[in-house]
């Protein structure tokens, strides 16, 4: 879905409507190896940016623009509340991860990104995988979730703070932190995706499942005798809690009315197309556990400079905290009558921005 329109003027990337003083847009090209890519580093207050790399084959690279600016953004914020001595960046690569990778447009990345070693350090994401980063590593010192730095695949950190923050929000709206028998819909199954209903199937959760990836779907079906639906009717089924797991943007105006779920958490970054959909969801009575607060266990991960068994066990810990971080947040949002997603905001502004 292209957000902005196609007519958009590329020079006037400071007028774009997500862009939020970023320090840094990198657009990186490589035409003999197929590299179209998009750099953004939005604050480097707390230190390096920090934020994974995705692949995905967008629409325009206008679209790609937009998807980097507003996940930086978010990384920034979503480092500040995690506690982590990093500001926020994230990298987008323009391309289709089932078609066009290839090593060499992966090593051309690469060499971009080491163009930046004093201030972002990257990571896998939606599209990019732990070998991807394996490889990347071997030509850029700033790639982590590796075996040379971070804890390797951070995924398992994602889907567990994920699931923590789901437990925090159904304390909050039913009462009871218990999962078994309530009917959740996690759409998209990717590395976090799978694990979360690896998570949630344990506990006792009735899992609906959906992915554009057919593969995916099937083992999922298989391993959690899950029924299916098509990732674009995934809000809109019958159940307790709606776990966005796959690509942005996804709670809109259109959307929103149609959600039956009384909570949304998921593992998915920027969930809300706008910030008046904060808002929206709370008048429509859904308690939204913001996505960069929910998704951070694989950045907490990712910022781990070793890995030994007291920097994993560091890593599980945080990630479980993420529940206490949202449980603060969720109070907070009733004491005051705010939506959830702003106070998470102005509880993040007040850390970075010292």
């Amino acid at each position: 879905m292209t957000l902005i329109p196609e007519t958009f003027d590329m020079a006037v990337t400071f007028d774009h409507p997500e862009f939020d003083d970023h320090e840094q847009v990198l657009f990186c090209a490589d035409k003999k190896n197929g590299l179209k890519a998009i750099i953004a580093v939005h604050n480097t207050n707390l230190g390096p940016a920090i934020g994974g790399c995705r692949m995905w084959p967008y629409d325009s690279s206008l679209e790609a623009l937009t998807d980097a600016l507003r996940l930086s953004r978010g990384m920034t914020y979503k480092n500040a509340l995690a506690g982590l001595a990093h500001g926020g960046g994230k990298s987008v690569i323009i391309a289709d991860p089932h078609k066009d990778k290839s090593p060499q447009l992966i090593e051309a990345f690469a060499r971009h990104v080491k163009c930046l070693a004093e201030t972002y350090i990257t990571a896998e994401d939606v599209g990019i995988t732990a070998q991807d980063a394996e490889h990347m590593a071997q030509i850029a010192p700033n790639i982590s979730g590796t075996s040379n730095r971070g804890l390797g695949d951070p995924s398992p950190y994602t889907a567990l703070g994920t699931y923590h923050g789901i437990k925090a929000a159904a304390a909050h709206q039913f009462g009871t932190s218990d999962l078994k028998g309530l009917r959740i819909s996690i759409q998209g199954l990717g590395n976090v995706g799978f694990r979360l209903a690896k998570h949630l199937h344990e506990e006792g959760a009735i899992l609906i499942v959906s992915d554009v990836h057919k593969p995916n779907l099937d083992k999922a079906i298989n391993a959690f005798d899950a029924t299916m639906c098509a990732p674009d009717q995934a809000h809109e089924v019958e159940c307790d809690i709606f776990a966005p797991c796959a690509l942005g943007a996804g709670l809109n105006t259109r959307t929103i009315p149609q959600i039956k779920a009384k909570i949304v958490a998921g593992a998915a970054n920027n969930q809300l197309l706008s910030a008046k959909h904060d808002a929206a969801l709370k008048e429509a009575g859904i308690l939204y556990a913001p996505d960069y607060v929910t998704n951070a266990g694989g950045v907490i991960a990712v910022a781990m400079a070793e890995n030994t068994p007291q920097t994993r066990q560091e890593a599980t810990d945080k990630s479980v905290a993420i529940g206490e971080t949202l449980r603060q947040i969720f109070q907070k949002a009733e004491a005051t009558n705010q939506p959830t997603g702003l106070i998470a905001d102005q509880m993040a502004q007040d850390i970075f921005a010292r």
